[in-house]
This record gives structure tokens, C-alpha cells and sequence, in this order.
């Protein structure tokens, strides 16, 4: 389920229950870490690729316009700044995870490590 928790009716997040249904349809879509790599290395979803928030503007052109990108991060702040950024330059069908990987763990994965 993609919701938008600004009340902005742009519908740019999406809940980890309807990113775990994309996942298990293997649907076509780009899982984007913007949490530094030592916070990687606790915890991350699987086949998701680790992009720094910091390096995001330098590494953008390695993204795919055509693709549906969730953007990751611990608590969804980060990945939704990202969102944002990605949508104001091309990247219309970047969504943010809310709640980040802390609700994912909470969730989806409760072994998932969480800090």
C-alpha cells in the first residue's frame, strides 16, 4: 500500500507490507540504501544496494528512471528527503520506505537485527 503521510496526495511512500508484496511478486524495482554502510552492515533488506545519502546527487546517473525505486534508510527521514530530491530531478517513480528498516525488522523480519 503506498500512502503519503504529508497529506500532500502525492502518494510517494510505501509501507514495508506492500514493499513485501512487491518483492514476492519480483516485481521490477530498485531497493535503495541511503544509511551509511556501517549501519548497512547491522542490518538490510536482501538485494537491496547501499547508496549514502551524502553521495546520492554524485551516484544518480547509476539509477534508473524507468524503474520503481524504494528508497531506505532507519526511520524513513532520510529516505524521504532522498525521495524527494530523486523526484525534483527525473526520478518520478521513487517511493520511500516509511518507517525505513526499523518497521520493515518490526514488520516483516522480526530477527532482523535492530539499533
Amino acid at each position: 500500500m503506498i500512502s503519503d503521510p504529508m497529506g500532500q496526495g502525492n502518494g510517494i511512500e510505501i509501507e514495508a507490507a506492500g514493499l513485501r508484496d512487491m518483492i514476492a511478486a519480483d516485481a521490477d524495482i530498485q531497493l535503495i540504501d541511503v544509511r551509511e554502510p556501517w549501519e548497512v552492515d547491522i542490518c538490510r533488506i536482501s538485494d537491496s544496494r547501499s547508496i549514502p545519502l551524502g553521495d546520492l546527487q554524485q551516484r544518480a546517473s547509476e539509477l534508473s528512471t524507468d524503474k520503481t525505486m524504494v528508497m531506505i534508510c532507519h526511520h524513513g527521514t532520510r529516505s524521504y528527503r532522498a525521495t524527494m530530491w530523486l523526484r525534483q530531478n527525473g526520478f518520478d517513480k521513487a517511493l520511500n520506505l516509511a518507517g525505513g528498516i526499523d518497521a520493515w525488522a518490526r514488520e516483516i523480519e522480526p530477527g532482523m537485527p535492530r539499533y
